[in-house]
């Protein structure tokens, strides 16, 4: 039953967040459902890889080339969800700091 609750609210964060910035844009609301699977599946496979990849970028960086990676793995779901654009690097990246602060207090609310 968590795993459900988990996907639902963050299906909820992000079609809010998709409502709150204008250069994000999610069709309805299984869209985004289906868009909360692709990044769960993205962030799980493909980004410990290019984290390890990008390892001394990371270090060099203090750490900040994370959101980078994170808006590449944004970018990456809006290519392969059909409901779910973005028109551009920069809105991937403001959408994944907005994600993490919405879903954070989502979740918070919901445990």
């Amino acid at each position: 039953m968590g795993i459900l609750v988990n996907w639902l609210v963050s299906g909820f964060a992000i079609f809010a967040t998709a409502y709150i910035l204008p250069g994000v844009h999610v069709d309805g609301f299984i869209a985004a459902l289906i868009t909360a699977v692709v990044l769960g599946l993205v962030n799980a496979f493909v980004r410990p890889i290019l984290v390890l990849l990008t390892l001394p970028i990371n270090i060099l960086s203090l750490g900040l080339f994370l959101f980078v990676i994170n808006a590449f793995m944004v970018w990456l779901a809006a290519q392969i969800v059909p409901g779910f654009r973005v028109d551009g690097f920069g809105w991937a990246l403001l959408f994944s700091l907005v994600l993490t602060l919405v879903s954070g207090v989502l979740h918070s609310v919901v445990k």
